[in-house]
């Protein structure tokens, strides 16, 4: 009996100390595998740069898991016409004719290409070498004289003072770092008569546009151009089915 329980006690402590290791192993790959995400988030691409905020990064992030042709054929669906319906917010902005307006983030051209058909001046705007390029090749098959292309850093818009009669951003506020300090650098672009119009996703789950996490609230659109200095602002929540209009003067 003594030696049955000597075997009992000792069968007991291996399987303890077998369980104990696999625990301690799957542990070991759990960290390792949660420092390897942390690192890897720790870096965007060509939408984001180093140090973001979580929001920011995040949206950066997922943008970035799609590749530019990919991102081209999703700007220029007619699934996005028809969420996004174009004409009728031209028609809101008012008549455009012979006004500068600078297309943040221009992308492959969505946006500009209509504002220039429209007769505005336009300075297409994008941090992207390969958006640029796909932009340039649609000015000169369509033989446009009015827009002009123009490579910004990260944390500017890369306007002189009173440059521009309005900037126009698209889905793409909510990829933009330290938006107040930003922001108030559009702003100094804008003539004193003129309006940045930002149009962006409602923060909530909808069928179009980056998960509701990647997204920025309108409430905190709003704070953050009233800290850029934009003391009038108005907001259209019914245009569009998915995204909000704030037009800051």
């Amino acid at each position: 009996m003594k030696t049955a329980k000597h075997l009992f006690l000792a069968a007991t402590l291996v399987l303890a100390f077998s369980a104990c290791k696999e625990n301690n192993e799957k542990n070991g790959k759990h960290d390792a595998s949660h420092e390897t995400k942390e690192a890897s988030e720790q870096h965007g691409g060509h939408h984001g740069k180093h140090h973001k905020s979580d929001t920011t990064k995040t949206a950066n992030d997922y943008m970035n898991q799609s590749n530019t042709e990919d991102l081209i054929k999703r700007f220029e669906s007619p699934e996005r016409d028809a969420y996004q319906k174009p004409e009728k917010v031209l028609k809101y902005l008012g008549d455009l004719k012979g006004k500068k307006i600078m297309d943040i983030g221009a992308g492959s051209g969505y946006f500009s290409m209509k504002l220039a058909e429209k007769g505005a001046q336009v300075i297409a705007a994008d941090v992207s070498d390969e958006f640029q390029a796909v932009l340039k090749k649609r000015i000169e098959d369509n033989n446009l004289e009015n827009i002009e292309l123009r490579k910004i850093p990260y944390d500017s818009p890369n306007l002189a003072d009173n440059e521009v009669d309005m900037v126009l951003i698209v889905n793409t506020y909510h990829h933009i770092e330290n938006r107040a300090d930003y922001f108030s650098r559009v702003k100094k672009g804008i003539k004193p008569e003129g309006e940045l119009v930002v149009i962006d996703y409602f923060k909530k789950d909808i069928p179009v546009g980056p998960p509701a996490h990647h997204k920025i609230d309108l409430e905190t659109v709003k704070s953050e151009l009233k800290k850029a200095g934009y003391t009038e602002l108005d907001v259209n929540v019914d245009l569009l089915q998915y995204q909000f209009i704030v037009r800051a003067k």
